[in-house]
């Protein structure tokens, strides 16, 4: 299996001379969509720290909440959307690999890769409330009002009881009666699950009733293959504004956060059959 992580994020080289770039950048205003994918419209793009190892990204209350991973170097951060500028942020013990998180109610809820351990934090100060135990690996994690439902990298989606983190259902994703392979960061959004697939450029909605794909949306024209500096530069990232029906996305160690509309079609949240 090719590792999840990367090696060595040491190197700040060029960090700043990225950020101006990005700042730079102008917004696009254009629909994409490729064969039988959903479209979507670039609203604006916005600088992300190149060195942050993206594996969860949540908005909530107008700000950003970003879990990066590397034993090491993996964080709990909160971003200010519009600028990019990390506001406040806390480091995740060194033995530890961050992994997805999501908002519950007051709090933060953040796993870890192979620790078999999740974190709850308080979502106003970000301080540590409590931990629980995971069973497997621990990937991305959303939740719908009800449960949490975490990936661990496998076609299975776990949901799990928000307060005692117990298991309570399984949920098998498959496109086209194939069982769909490394599911990683997810979010829930007009009563689907989305889902990054990891090393690649899609992100998958899925039926939570039946675990069928109902459609997707290529990323490949995201960002430009010279500004994926590194083979682990990979998409991941996706948080949802409710109040804008627009999506954040970014991946990791991209120098930059994208601001996406969805099609009509998608924001109905019709089911999309291919």
């Amino acid at each position: 299996m090719i590792p999840k992580k990367p090696v060595d994020l040491s190197s700040g080289r060029g960090l700043l001379a990225i950020l101006v770039l990005v700042l730079l950048w102008p917004a696009h205003s254009y629909s994409q969509s490729t064969g039988n994918a959903d479209s979507f419209r670039i609203v604006q793009s916005y600088p992300h720290d190149p060195r942050a190892f993206t594996e969860g990204l949540v908005y909530a209350d107008g700000v950003l909440y970003e879990s990066t991973g590397i034993k090491g170097h993996s964080t709990l951060r909160v971003i200010d959307p519009k600028t990019g500028i990390i506001t406040r942020h806390i480091d995740v013990p060194d033995t530890y690999f961050g992994e997805g998180i999501t908002a519950w109610q007051n709090q933060l809820i953040q796993l870890t890769w192979q620790d078999h351990i999740g974190f709850v934090y308080d979502r106003g100060s970000l301080r540590l409330l409590q931990t629980f135990h995971i069973t497997g690996e621990g990937w991305g994690l959303t939740q719908d009002g009800r449960s949490l439902i975490m990936s661990d990298g496998t076609p299975t989606l776990h949901f799990l009881d928000p307060h005692t983190f117990r298991e309570t259902r399984r949920l098998q994703v498959t496109e086209n009666g194939t069982p769909v392979q490394k599911v990683n960061e997810l979010e829930y959004i007009h009563g689907e699950i989305f889902a990054n697939i990891w090393f690649s450029d899609r992100i998958i909605r899925i039926s939570p009733q039946t675990g069928k794909v109902l459609g997707w949306l290529d990323l490949s024209t995201l960002l430009p293959a010279s500004e994926r500096t590194d083979s682990n530069a990979v998409l991941n990232g996706i948080a949802y504004d409710a109040k804008t029906n627009h999506l954040f996305l970014t991946g990791k160690l991209w120098p930059r956060i994208f601001e996406i509309e969805l099609t009509p079609s998608v924001k109905s949240g019709k089911a999309y059959r291919k």
